[in-house]
């Protein structure tokens, strides 16, 4: 772990080094419709998150017959003992500190460049939708899905940059890239740790994330990777959430049952609807409505 975040700070010390004068972009001006809603996983990147509020406590036992079924609880008629919870990552445990955009803007005064992160967001935002939808393969993809990220970067850049130079949009991209693996970047809902915690002894915990190998230095910035006894990437099975194969893949690994197996995540789509497809039992948080501490009422 030491010597990979290692290299991290050194190939980012290089790219800075190469931007030895100060450039000023001239964002432009970017129109659209404000009014247009937002997909929830891009949605919690490009706005400040909402505080964690606590919810209703309603208790939930998989050993019985769910008798109460909530509007944020899918339940299923399973008598099976629970063994493990999956929890989703960005929005269920942690969240960005401050918005995408403002990420972007800081990496680019790193470099010299000044960008607005409003517009940054809106960009964000719009090239996000660009990008398809990819099939699950069998097996990781090629370079931890990187290459992923620098096209949606590039995206990103045209509309708010596109004047930048080919090595100037290297450079931006390898210090954002490493800047959203490093500490401060993301910051832990307040109940998470606590909640792990309490969980830990009486479960068998992971995480499930479309994302790359920098959730393992998230992770471990925020100190709770050793709550976790498994961490199933995006990137590392080959399949992205919305997808069921992924959740296939983390039962096949942990062995378990989908019944016995209950998932967490705030995503209708990603979580809710595609754990529930591959069979799982889904806890849907809601933080207008409930909270991660109602896990702790499970007999």
């Amino acid at each position: 772990m030491e010597s990979a975040w290692n290299s991290f700070a050194k190939r980012k010390q290089y790219a800075k080094s190469l931007c030895n004068r100060s450039i000023i972009v001239r964002v432009n001006d970017w129109r659209g419709s404000s009014g247009r809603r937002m997909v929830p996983f891009v949605a919690r990147l490009v706005r400040k998150p909402p505080v964690s509020a606590p919810g209703p406590k309603i208790a939930i036992s998989p050993k019985t017959t769910f008798h109460r079924v909530s509007r944020f609880m899918v339940t299923k008629n399973k008598e099976r003992a629970l063994k493990a919870i999956f929890f989703d990552a960005v929005g269920t445990l942690f969240y960005l500190s401050k918005t995408v955009g403002d990420h972007y803007a800081l990496v680019g005064s790193e470099v010299g460049f000044t960008l607005d992160a409003q517009q940054l967001d809106r960009a964000f935002f719009t090239a996000w939708k660009q990008m398809p939808r990819r099939g699950a393969i069998d097996g990781p993809r090629e370079n931890d899905d990187k290459g992923w990220w620098r096209e949606l970067v590039d995206l990103v850049l045209d509309q708010v940059a596109p004047s930048l130079s080919e090595m100037d949009r290297d450079n931006f991209f390898e210090i954002a890239y490493e800047h959203f693996a490093e500490a401060g970047v993301w910051e832990l809902y307040p109940e998470v740790f606590d909640v792990l915690e309490k969980l830990q002894p009486r479960f068998q915990l992971a995480v499930i994330s479309n994302f790359d190998g920098r959730l393992r230095f998230i992770l471990e910035h925020l100190g709770i990777s050793k709550f976790f006894a498994h961490i199933f990437i995006s990137s590392e099975i080959g399949a992205d959430k919305p997808d069921p194969e992924i959740y296939r893949h983390a039962l096949k690994f942990i062995h378990f049952d989908p019944d016995q197996v209950l998932h967490v995540g705030d995503d209708p789509d990603r979580d809710w609807r595609a754990a529930a497809a591959a069979g799982l039992l889904v806890f849907r948080l809601d933080r207008q409505k409930n909270s991660l501490r109602d896990l702790l009422t499970m007999e």
